[in-house]
């Protein structure tokens, strides 16, 4: 525990007591960071000005930094290393204690228990505003239970006119035995979803969006939005099925009665148009009114049923018996247990498509997941429940009318026979009834099989069932018409597609989509008066499939993923009864309708696509993300496991950008022939005290990611703190990659600058290249003539972060403006510096002078370049040294030696005058004596001695011709590739070293690249 400092306190008080402080004090013998200082060498229970509460003098018998875990410190947390409300930081607790009121928050004891829970008290805040305890100065929104948010609401959209018009019918068709089959498949269904659905809302707190939200929360944005807008458009026109539904039957009565308004089909669109004006009134009066509505229908259902149960066991009258109804008798059970397949939909997956939409609307409960009290408890219960209610409905009015009705019946008093009549068949003659004549003509009008309207022949009172199907298809639009705006405002706010942001706002307590609603009825009234949804009801069912098939596939994807933060509170789901009911589910949609099904996952997939272009700015921890990162792990595991073969050789990069967005031309360079090939590495030296340059180390991080992701360069960034420039960069050298990801290449800028750096740093500057070497790097010297480093400008225009970098064109190293703060954000938003890399290059050339066999990297870079598009164009060139009377059999040679390598490097040129003697070049200042020079290397680093000039006239002049060589072949290249000379570690000066570099590459308008290999191959022309 981190104590607080207790002022003026009597050692006396401490007598005999021993504090984690001064045992540390006591061990260094002396004042280090932990050592008790004046004031707060012991513990205390006294209060500080940093905390008048005495809660954690309570718990741990003296006052401390430390709290005691609490709600607050966790609510609307979003992601790792953001700071939490009230909760002291690490440098709070581990660094030296400032007492700051304002830095430090005051421990929330005051308004919590000891065991770290809220009371109600006045709180700010996002979760307030979900409805969190504690919040009184606004009026609480409505909020409801399992029963009443998510069950009945769900039962209600899962009973419908299938239940009442077309269940008697297939019981007719398939029999009890597979009607039962048929329910309890589609059941299936519906309970591995209902699973699915209660595990995801349970793993954190869910907020309004219903599926639209527990899809995208768990898969990502990406299969979420394309799910959230098809559901929440399905939604919109299932209001107008069900209206059109409820329609029909309307206009059917008054067809009965003679009493239609215009003609039967404009009839259905005057009906359903004031209908759902009806049912939207009722929507905007508030979620309580709509409650109360469910309610209703919900009880005029329920007298419904109890009115049909009631009906099978009242004596039938003649009537009823003329129309195939004897009561419960055992043989007609016997009879209708077994099919009688009919028709053209007499078969088992024709009566299972006709039959699962009724089994659907699941989901009516979790699409109002804002407005119930507690969503993670009431989803699971409410929706499982629901689901064995209705379940339980179907199994039993499929039993109980199999054992009523007969198949086939006249519905003519006359067909009455005295029982055993002779030329009576079926098993109506048992019982007094002789309906042969049109069975056989297959001409009857009543039965199982022939009426539809069975249950209200059946029924006690038939209006009453007629009032049955009002508020089956009536509570099916209601909550059709609540659910589509609120998972349609969710997605608004996501602001993952253009132009919906406007119908995301929220009017009132309840933050009712007013908005949204409008728009539903405006798609509602439209699909009302175009009265043709045959067509349109196939792909509707195929969408909310496609939302079960989502929902299951998440659960399975969040479960395999491993993920640590998959923790549903209910328990009682199987990843792999998921995956089963996603691959069901998605078999059913090719079952029901194969065409719609295709055109539901061409949306799908085209939605998906608009998405993953447009990348948006959300992060939810989705299972996408815990996949990711799991592939990746599996594979740089299995990559460890395989042996390195020259065939599979990649240049992996270590660029020593510093700031990368200081070194645009560098990173676009080593990024274009590493783009989706090899392992790019942006490091970053930051030269200082640790303690000084962490902070900026965590701030710029995500900026430079960021920067490069803009600039569409595959890359990490790193960085790494230390004293000088070279011990930063031995420990990228060392530590940096992950496995067999490990850079084998550095990457820097040429040093322009090394005349005038400062002794020390143009050591470290040569001396980072001989540490290459000895860790057997391959290095890569890249030269511009206008230079590297960009920082001035930046600084002068957009980046204040930094100052100019102590070694400018160095590669690496930088220093931060004392007292600067930067937003993460900004170097990603600023403008982007072109650079030559970025251009197309036309055709020019690419020279490669391989002057010496470094195992073929300087062969290999060039090549990889011009593979990309920007370079196709371009001519590759490959100068060599030889001797002039062997001029053709090395090019012989050597041409047949790219050959081999397959490089398609075709123009080969011999340069015979390479160790020619250059024009007279003066390489220093006519110093003679070592002792003078050394005087003189405080101030003028790069002087050297005839002496030592002379140990290195002949490599040094071959500098001088190279040169020479290089201006008069490559005037006009795009690129020049060079390998250069190596400077024996230890026997060749560093300012010797940097004058040949100077001396091969000075004076040129294209792009050089000193590129030197680790003297291994790189390049094989074996198949094995």
């Amino acid at each position: 525990m981190a104590e607080l400092p207790i002022p003026d306190v009597s050692p006396a008080r401490c007598s005999g007591r021993f504090t984690i402080s001064t045992l540390l004090g006591m061990e260094e013998a002396g004042r280090g960071p932990y050592t008790p200082t004046e004031g707060s060498s012991c513990d205390s229970a006294q209060p500080t000005q940093l905390s008048s509460s005495t809660l954690y003098t309570r718990t741990f018998g003296y006052n401390t930094v430390d709290v005691v875990p609490a709600y607050e410190h966790y609510a609307n947390s979003k992601g790792v290393g953001d700071p939490r409300k009230g909760r002291p930081s690490l440098a709070d607790l581990h660094s030296i204690l400032k007492p700051d009121p304002s830095r430090l928050c005051t421990p929330v004891s005051d308004v919590q228990h000891s065991n770290g829970l809220p009371e109600a008290g006045p709180e700010a805040g996002l979760e307030e505003a979900e409805g969190e305890p504690g919040r009184d100065s606004e009026p609480e929104p409505v909020r409801f239970g399992w029963v009443k948010g998510v069950m009945i609401r769900c039962m209600l959209n899962i009973w419908g006119v299938i239940l009442y018009l077309r269940l008697p019918w297939i019981t007719a068709q398939a029999g009890i035995a597979l009607t039962w089959l048929i329910i309890l498949m589609s059941v299936t269904v519906t309970t591995i979803t209902g699973l699915s659905i209660s595990a995801i809302s349970t793993n954190g707190k869910v907020k309004s969006g219903g599926t639209y939200f527990l899809i995208s929360r768990s898969l990502g944005p990406e299969l979420g939005g394309s799910i959230g807008l098809i559901f929440a458009f399905a939604n919109a026109v299932a209001v107008a099925m069900h209206t059109v539904g409820f329609a029909e039957t309307v206009r059917d009565l008054l067809q009965e009665h003679n009493s239609l308004i215009v003609d039967p089909t404009n009839d259905i669109r005057i009906i359903g148009v004031i209908t759902v004006t009806v049912l939207l009134g009722i929507s905007l009066a508030g979620m309580e009114w709509e409650a109360k509505a469910q309610i209703l229908f919900f009880l005029v259902i329920l007298v419904s049923f109890i009115n049909y149960l009631v009906g099978t066991v009242i004596p039938a009258t003649a009537e009823k018996q003329a129309k195939g109804f004897f009561s419960y008798r055992a043989d007609i059970f016997a009879q209708n247990f077994v099919p009688n397949w009919r028709g053209p939909e007499g078969s088992f997956f024709g009566l299972f498509s006709i039959f699962f939409p009724s089994a659907t609307g699941i989901l009516a409960g979790a699409n109002i997941s804002g407005d119930l009290k507690d969503p993670a408890m009431a989803i699971p219960k409410g929706t499982l429940m629901a689901i064995f209610w209705t379940t339980m409905s179907y199994l039993v009015l499929s039993a109980t009318i199999g054992a009523c009705v007969v198949r086939d019946a006249s519905g003519s008093l006359n067909d009455s026979v005295a029982v055993g009549s002779p030329g009576c068949e079926g098993l109506a003659c048992s019982f007094g009834w002789n309906f042969t004549a049109c069975a056989q003509q297959q001409s009857c009008r009543y039965g199982l099989s022939n009426y539809y309207q069975s249950m209200s022949m059946v029924s006690g009172f038939g209006p009453l069932i007629t009032a049955g199907i009002f508020g089956a298809t009536l509570s099916s639009a209601l909550a059709c018409l609540v659910s589509a705006p609120k998972v349609f405002q969710c997605l608004c706010k996501d602001q993952l597609y253009p132009l919906i942001g406007f119908f995301g706002k929220g009017y009132g307590r309840n933050s009712e989509p007013i908005r949204g609603y409008m728009l539903t009825y405006v798609i509602a009234v439209g699909f009302i008066l175009i009265a043709e949804l045959n067509a349109i009801a196939p792909i509707i069912s195929n969408f909310f499939l496609c939302s079960y098939a989502l929902i299951n596939f998440s659960c399975f994807h969040a479960s395999i993923t491993n993920s640590p933060g998959w923790r549903p509170s209910f328990r009682y789901y199987s990843k792999w009864a998921a995956l089963f009911g996603a691959a069901v589910s998605v078999v059913i949609m090719f079952l029901l309708t194969w065409w719609a099904a295709l055109i539901a996952f061409g949306i799908v997939i085209f939605l998906l696509g608009y998405v993953l272009y447009k990348k948006p700015d959300v992060n939810w921890g989705s299972s996408m993300q815990a996949s990711s990162y799991n592939m990746a792990l599996n594979y740089s595991v299995g990559l460890s496991e395989v042996d390195e073969h020259i065939k599979n050789y990649r240049p992996q990069c270590l660029v020593l950008t510093g700031p990368p967005n200081f070194r645009p031309a560098l990173v676009d360079f080593v990024g274009t022939f590493t783009k989706n090939l090899s392992l790019m590495l942006c490091g970053n030296v930051l030269i200082g005290p640790r303690k000084q340059k962490m902070p900026e180390s965590w701030l710029m991080a995500d900026g430079h990611t960021k920067w490069l992701m803009k600039r569409k360069i595959k890359a990490f960034y790193t960085d790494v703190v230390a004293e000088d420039l070279r011990s930063g960069v031995q420990m990228l050298i060392q530590a940096a990659g992950l496995g067999k990801m490990r850079p084998n290449i550095l990457v820097l800028g040429y040093k322009r600058n090394w005349r005038t750096a400062s002794p020390q740093s143009l050591e470290d500057y040569v001396g980072i290249l001989h540490d290459a070497f000895d860790f057997k790097y391959g290095v890569c010297v890249m030269r511009m003539k206008e230079g590297l480093n960009v920082s001035q400008v930046l600084q002068a225009h957009v980046n204040l972060t930094f100052e100019a970098a102590e070694h400018p064109e160095n590669g690496t190293g930088s220093r931060a403006a004392p007292g600067t703060a930067a937003d993460p954000t900004t170097l990603a938003s600023e403008q982007q510096a072109s650079t030559i890399f970025q251009s197309k290059q036309g055709k020019k050339t690419i020279d490669i002078y391989w002057l010496f066999d470094d195992g073929g990297l300087t062969l290999l870079i060039p090549y990889l370049l011009g593979r990309k598009k920007r370079w196709g164009k371009c001519k590759i060139r490959v100068f060599v040294g030889g001797q002039i009377n062997r001029m053709d059999e090395e090019r012989k040679a050597i041409v047949s030696l790219l050959n081999k390598f397959r490089l398609g490097f075709h123009e080969v040129h011999i340069l015979p005058d390479i160790n020619q003697k250059p024009r007279p070049e003066q390489l220093n200042d006519g110093f003679k004596d070592e002792a003078t020079v050394n005087e003189m290397r405080q101030g003028c680093p790069w002087k050297i001695s005839d002496e030592e000039v002379d140990k290195n006239r002949a490599k040094s002049l071959r500098q001088v011709r190279l040169n020479e060589i290089l201006r008069d072949y490559s005037r006009d290249a795009a690129l020049i590739a060079i390998t250069p000379p190596i400077g024996r570690k230890g026997r060749c000066p560093s300012s010797l070293y940097m004058a040949w570099l100077e001396t091969l590459s000075q004076d040129l308008r294209p792009p050089i690249i000193l590129t030197r290999g680790n003297q291994e191959n790189v390049l094989t022309f074996y198949c094995q």
